[in-house]
């Protein structure tokens, strides 16, 4: 994991996914909060974001990580 970003609007601490880099597209934050993980691209922070109840997440996460 790469350190935090704070996010002063809504008070959420990021972290980068470790696949990241500066120099690919494939860049990806997670920040919790209870109940709920919010995703965003790290390079467009004022961008969309996505939130996951915390279950919904838990459940994609081993789909993601699992080889194709």
């Amino acid at each position: 994991m790469i350190k935090p970003s704070a996010d002063g609007v809504a008070g959420l601490n990021w972290i980068r996914s470790s696949y990241s880099s500066n120099e690919g597209p494939e860049c990806v934050e997670v920040a919790s909060a209870p109940g709920t993980v919010h995703v965003r691209d790290s390079k467009i922070k004022e961008g969309a974001r996505l939130t996951f109840a915390g279950t919904s997440w838990s459940n994609f996460v081993p789909f993601a990580a699992s080889p194709t």
